[in-house]
């Protein structure tokens, strides 16, 4: 393991397993990924960035569990699902979708098809 990665998650170690979970997920499913540890988040990008995982306090601190992860995901569209804790649109025809993970079986496959196109439209960006 990346040691900025165990240094990222140094004070949320009961979340390290949720993000491995995810990067093995992205990793196999969409390629030419480049990911980059940041003081606040980890980014995933292949032409752009696509996706983040933070601890975004995307719920209010009592629906929060104790260990989680935030994923953050960038697309063309606003999804209408109640997985989504939190949307905007930071600008036209761009739309940030914040989810909050707390097990492992929330990686699915509804979620890696976001992180699938949320790849494509990065991708598609010039």
């Amino acid at each position: 393991m990346d040691p900025d990665i165990l240094f990222f998650f140094d004070k949320h170690p009961g979340a390290l397993p949720l993000y491995q979970t995810w990067e093995s997920r992205v990793l196999a499913e969409v390629e030419h990924v480049t990911i980059k540890v940041q003081k606040t988040q980890i980014t995933f990008a292949n032409r752009r960035q696509f996706a983040c995982v933070s601890f975004l306090p995307a719920r209010r601190a009592k629906d929060r569990p104790e260990d989680y992860i935030t994923v953050t995901l960038g697309l063309n569209r606003r999804l209408d699902s109640p997985r989504v804790d939190k949307v905007s649109e930071p600008y036209p025809g761009r739309w940030t979708h914040h989810l909050l993970i707390a097990s492992p079986e929330e990686i699915d496959g509804e979620l890696m098809g976001w992180a699938r196109e949320a790849a494509a439209f990065a991708e598609s960006k010039r």
